[in-house]
């Protein structure tokens, strides 16, 4: 068993901090490592090394910057079965998951690559007699970015390709439950020889943030997580002036028309909502069923739910654990709270057995039935593979159970109807509008959106929105008066 180091200006380093915590495999609760949370003097010492790097880094010529992206992919590729495997072991997905995971991480280097063109300006040549006017884009300088444990590989991607190849230097918080995988990806960016100072990795939890969040040198802050951590991020930030980013929570509804495929759909939405064991901000957690949708697709997600396949991730299984039992805890006393507040149970999945893991953090798939939705639960973001089943009569009705809970970050329709469609992703007040499909996960060239109190910010991560927030557009106006004499 070792213990994790931080990476800054270049080097390994262990640190000083006595404060630590284990890293372990939710599915057989071993302990895989320990990592040091490092105190605030240490996340100042990665700051500086950023804030050194800088100047130099900014007017090495893109096409250069590039390069190391184009070596950076290749790496991953090669190394890509043992990231995967990583992720299973210290967040507990099945390998298939972790697998998708990794490859939505590569394409956002393989976007990120395209910065030659994404981050030009613009130019009109006259705008007043002899004056030309033009826009051009410059990195901000130190950026931070404060991972979550549910996609250690791909969420750190959605931005670190972006900042860096847009000239500007970067320090990378993983969280602190699931170090490892980003670990990995730093000793493949030590092989790049990239100049010293340009990535940086810091282990530690709060008062590693705080310090990123204080410290004037540190330009933009990227942030996923919980809304409540995201508000608070995002305010603290935005009060020392920083350019900031923060994806929040979810509360994601599906909505089943009568005209939907039935076995299709029961699929798709079963894999949204029990996916990642639910553990993702795009995971379905309510099933809206309209109209004469009652009845079949009731039964058929019962049936759905009962029948996954649970267990270690690298196993021949549908889902694996939660991240810990805490979160085990959490959940399960959030399905006791729903039926206290008048839900029924109708598919339970607490205190599962999985043979050969009876001290992993499982849960099974839960359904929740008539849950009222002014309730407490129906309001919460779970986080796990909890599903509640509501009715409407008509889509109206279904937008209207969309559009007045606090979270914004996606809503799917599933119907045979274009009209219906259209309907719906023009009045669904969401960031990520899915129709027929279950996880509206936008590709690496598209923004991951988010809207109302589940995003704190203006541009996103990835693709377009992540070139702009990684750069600070300039304007300039130009005039060359046309010398007395001659020269030519």
């Amino acid at each position: 068993m070792s213990t994790l180091h931080n990476f800054i200006a270049g080097n390994w380093v262990p640190s000083a901090s006595e404060n630590t915590r284990p890293i372990y495999n939710p599915a057989s609760t071993e302990t895989l490592a320990t990592v040091s949370l490092s105190t605030a003097a240490e996340t100042h010492a990665a700051i500086d090394a950023a804030h050194r790097a800088f100047p130099a880094w900014r007017r090495t010529p893109l096409t250069d910057r590039v390069q190391y992206l184009f070596r950076l992919k290749a790496r991953l590729e090669e190394d890509f079965e043992e990231l995967a495997k990583t992720i299973t072991l210290e967040c507990g997905k099945t390998i298939t998951e972790s697998r998708g995971e990794m490859r939505r991480a590569i394409e956002n280097v393989e976007v990120a690559c395209s910065a030659s063109v994404l981050t030009q300006g613009l130019f009109s040549e006259d705008i007043a007699q002899g004056i030309d006017e033009f826009t051009i884009r410059q990195p901000l300088g130190v950026c931070a970015i404060i991972a979550p444990f549910n996609f250690p590989g791909m969420i750190p991607f959605w931005f670190l390709p972006y900042a860096l190849v847009a000239g500007n230097t970067v320090i990378l918080k993983p969280s602190e439950r699931v170090p490892l995988t980003m670990t990995h990806v730093f000793r493949i960016l030590e092989e790049l020889r990239l100049p010293p100072g340009v990535v940086n990795l810091v282990n530690g939890a709060r008062e590693a943030v705080d310090a990123l969040l204080d410290d004037a040198r540190v330009q933009a802050i990227s942030f996923v997580g919980s809304s409540a951590t995201a508000r608070y991020i995002y305010a603290r930030a935005a009060e020392n002036g920083k350019r900031v980013q923060c994806q929040g929570g979810a509360k994601n509804p599906i909505v089943i028309a009568a005209d939907a495929h039935l076995e299709s759909t029961v699929q798709v939405v079963a894999d949204s909502a029990f996916g990642c064991a639910g553990q993702r901000c795009l995971a379905a957690s309510m099933a809206v069923l309209v109209g004469d949708a009652r009845a079949p697709f009731r039964d058929s997600l019962r049936d759905a739910a009962a029948s996954r396949i649970t267990g270690f991730g690298l196993d021949a299984v549908q889902m694996g654990p939660v991240i810990s039992a805490e979160s085990k805890a959490r959940i399960g006393g959030l399905i006791a709270t729903a039926e206290q507040e008048g839900a029924r149970v109708s598919v339970d999945g607490r205190n599962p057995r999985i043979p050969s893991f009876d001290n992993g953090y499982f849960l099974k798939p839960t359904i929740l039935e008539g849950l009222p939705l002014d309730s407490n639960v129906a309001r919460t973001e779970i986080f796990g593979p909890v599903l509640s089943l509501h009715e409407a009569d008509d889509l109206d009705e279904a937008l209207a159970i969309i559009n007045q809970g606090q979270y914004g970050n996606m809503a799917c329709l599933f119907t045979a109807s274009g009209d219906l469609a259209r309907r719906f992703r023009s009045e669904a007040d969401v960031g990520n509008v899915g129709i027929n499909v279950g996880v509206a996960a936008p590709m690496a060239m598209f923004p991951f959106s988010g809207a109302r109190g589940s995003f704190f910010g203006d541009l996103h991560g990835q693709g377009r929105d992540a070139f702009q927030f990684f750069t600070r557009q300039k304007v300039v106006v130009e005039r060359w008066p046309r010398a007395v004499s001659r020269l030519f």
